[in-house]
């Protein structure tokens, strides 16, 4: 597994959107990957939202004995940046009811797609990319404010 399965799941695997159950819900808190590998701080950022890294797994690179950086980042001055406290997606702004859209960074490969995030109940978070005409997506659990 890779230290960003989570977010190569969202790109990579369809999944059925679950209907958003809990109106008017925010997904201000803390949320952990469906592979349960990462977890996301979801703030308020302007008149959207905003997601970081805050919690890994594996916080410490096995090959270098190192803290996990942003390698794959097609930047070369941001490659050595921490993954804990890296910016997924920034100014994810209201698209309908309990959605967001923007764009969400996948540090698997350094790239950055269009992405949705919405509530799908209270405790459950569908966060979705695509690729051109591709997506899917995961939910993520609620694990703290």
């Amino acid at each position: 597994m890779t230290r960003f399965g989570f977010i190569v799941g969202v790109i990579a695997v369809l999944f059925g959107a679950s209907p958003a159950r809990a109106q008017g819900a925010e997904p201000i808190g803390i949320w952990q990957t469906q592979a349960g590998d990462a977890r996301v701080r979801v703030s308020k950022c302007g008149g959207g939202i905003c997601g970081v890294i805050v919690w890994l797994r594996e916080p410490i690179d096995s090959a270098t004995g190192r803290p996990q950086v942003d390698d794959k980042n097609p930047n070369p001055a941001l490659k050595t940046r921490p993954v804990i406290g890296l910016p997924l997606f920034s100014g994810m702004r209201p698209s309908a009811p309990n959605r967001w859209s923007g764009h969400i960074y996948n540090a698997d490969d350094g790239g950055t797609y269009e992405s949705h995030v919405s509530m799908a109940g209270s405790g459950s978070l569908r966060v979705e990319g695509c690729v051109g005409a591709i997506c899917g997506g995961e939910n993520w659990t609620r694990v703290g404010n």
